[in-house]
C-alpha cells in the first residue's frame, strides 16, 4: 500500500457521512414539512357580493278631500302617511268625547270583563239633560235614581253621542267641570298634545279644538286601551231601561272599519276620527285618520272611505329578490370559485315610494359544501327590517396534497 492511499480513503468515509447527513436532515426536514404543511389552516375564500338594490313602488296617492282637514296615520305611528287642509287646531265637536273617555279611564281604569262601580244619576244629571236639550245639543234619556255603571255612561257618551252623558261622566269622575278640564290638560302635556285645548266634556263648545296630527295620537291611545277600543267598534248595544243604542258612527264594519267617533257642530262641521284594519300580501295594517270640517256626515263618510281606499292601495308588496338570484362569488387561493345565491325569495310591504337600504354580510369560508348557509342580505325599509339568507351554490374543495406541501407560507406564514 502507497504512503498516499490512506487520506484517500478518509476523505471518501468523509464524503459518503456528509451525503448520509444531508439524507438524513432533508428526511427530517420532510417529516416535519409535510406533515405541517398538510395540517396548516388554509387561507379564507374571497367574497365578492354585489347585491341589487330593489327599484321602489310606485308613490301613493291619496284622495285627500278638498275641503276641512284630513290625515291619516299608522296606528301608533307619529309620522303621518299623508294630510291635508288646515294643519293646526281647529274646533272638533263630538270627537273631544274621546279624550273625555282616555281622561276618564286613566282616572278610573276599567279592565276587559269588568263594568266598573254603579254610578246614581242625580236631579243633577236631570238638569243637564234638560240644558243639552234646551241648546239642541245630542242627548240620551235620563231619570234620577237610575244606575248605570261606569262603562255604560262610557257607552252611551260615545255611541249615542250624548253630550249630556260626557258631563255625568265627567261629575262622577271629578267633581266638577273645573277639576275635569284641569285633568285634560295635563291628560294633553303628558301626551305632547301641543295643539289640542279643551274646554268642555263633549265638544259642543268650539273652543275644544285639536289638530289632525295630535287626533293620529287620540286614535292610537284610544286603541291601546282594550275597553275603550271595544266601546268604539260596537255597532249595536243594549242598556238597561234605556234599551238598544246606535253607534253614530254608520261605516262601522264596512271596509275595515272598526272605530272611532262622529261629530258635527255648525263651528266644526262634519268629523269623522277613524280606524280601520286592512291585510296586504301576509301583512294587517292597522291605520287611523280623521275627517274634520266636512259639509255633511255623508260627506265625511264618502271622504273617509276613498281616503282609506287609497291608503290600502299605497301599501305595496315590493319584490326584494328571487330565490337563486346570483349576488357574488366565493374565489379560493388554489383557484376554485363558487357562486352566492339567495336561498328563497324576498318581499317586503312598502309604503308608497319609500326606499329600500340593502346591507349584506357572507361569513368567512375555506372549504364547503353546496348548499350551505353563507350569509344575510337585510333589507331595512323605513323602521322595519327583512332578511334574506345566502347559501353556496358549488362546492369549494380542499386544494389537495401537491398543493399544500407548494405552498410554504402555510407553514412559515
Amino acid at each position: 500500500m502507497s504512503p498516499t492511499s490512506a487520506p484517500v480513503r478518509r476523505r471518501r468515509r468523509i464524503v459518503a457521512f456528509s451525503a448520509v447527513g444531508i439524507l438524513i436532515v432533508v428526511a427530517l426536514a420532510l417529516g416535519v414539512y409535510v406533515p405541517a404543511a398538510l395540517a396548516a389552516p388554509l387561507p379564507h375564500a374571497q367574497v365578492e357580493l354585489t347585491v341589487p338594490t330593489p327599484a321602489p313602488a310606485p308613490p301613493a296617492v291619496l284622495a285627500l278631500p278638498g275641503v276641512g282637514a284630513a290625515a291619516v296615520a299608522l296606528k301608533g305611528s307619529d309620522e303621518l302617511l299623508g294630510e291635508s287642509g288646515q294643519a293646526g287646531p281647529v274646533p272638533i265637536a263630538s270627537v273631544t268625547k274621546v279624550i273625555t273617555a282616555l281622561v276618564v279611564l286613566q282616572a278610573h281604569p276599567l279592565v276587559e270583563g269588568d263594568d266598573g262601580p254603579g254610578i246614581t244619576m242625580t236631579a243633577r244629571d236631570v238638569q243637564i239633560l234638560e240644558q243639552t236639550r234646551a241648546v239642541d245639543g245630542s242627548y240620551e234619556l235620563v231619570n234620577e235614581g237610575q244606575v248605570l255603571t261606569e262603562r255604560q255612561v262610557l257607552e252611551i257618551m260615545l255611541l249615542k253621542s250624548a253630550n249630556n252623558y260626557a258631563e255625568t261622566v265627567t261629575n262622577w269622575a271629578f267633581g266638577s267641570l273645573a277639576a275635569y278640564l284641569d285633568a285634560a290638560r295635563s291628560f294633553t302635556a303628558e301626551h305632547d298634545l301641543a295643539d289640542t285645548t279643551i274646554a268642555d266634556a263633549s265638544g259642543l263648545d268650539p273652543a275644544s279644538r285639536s289638530s289632525t296630527t295630535d287626533l293620529m295620537t287620540v286614535a292610537s291611545l284610544a286603541l291601546a286601551d282594550p275597553v275603550l277600543a271595544r266601546i268604539v267598534s260596537t255597532a249595536l248595544d243594549d242598556i238597561p231601561v234605556i234599551g238598544e243604542i246606535d253607534n253614530s258612527n254608520k261605516l262601522l264594519g264596512i271596509d275595515g272599519i272598526d272605530g272611532i267617533k262622529t261629530g258635527t257642530t255648525d263651528e266644526a262641521g262634519s268629523c269623522l276620527l277613524f280606524s280601520a284594519e286592512f291585510t296586504v300580501g301576509d301583512e294587517v295594517k292597522s291605520v287611523v285618520g280623521v275627517i274634520l270640517g266636512a259639509e255633511s256626515s255623508q260627506a265625511a263618510r264618502d271622504a273617509v272611505q276613498a281616503l282609506l281606499a287609497s291608503t290600502r292601495a299605497g301599501f305595496t308588496t315590493l319584490p326584494l329578490i328571487r330565490e337563486d338570484a346570483d349576488v357574488g362569488t366565493y374565489t379560493t387561493a388554489w383557484g376554485e370559485t363558487a357562486a352566492i345565491v339567495a336561498a328563497a325569495d324576498g318581499e317586503a310591504v312598502v309604503w308608497s315610494n319609500d326606499a329600500v337600504v340593502v346591507d349584506a354580510s357572507a361569513r368567512d369560508v375555506v372549504i364547503a359544501r353546496s348548499g350551505v348557509d353563507v350569509g344575510t342580505i337585510r333589507y331595512t325599509i323605513d323602521d322595519s327590517t327583512e332578511q334574506v339568507a345566502l347559501e353556496l351554490d358549488g362546492t369549494l374543495e380542499d386544494p389537495g396534497f401537491w398543493w399544500r406541501i407548494g405552498h410554504p407560507e402555510l407553514v412559515f406564514g
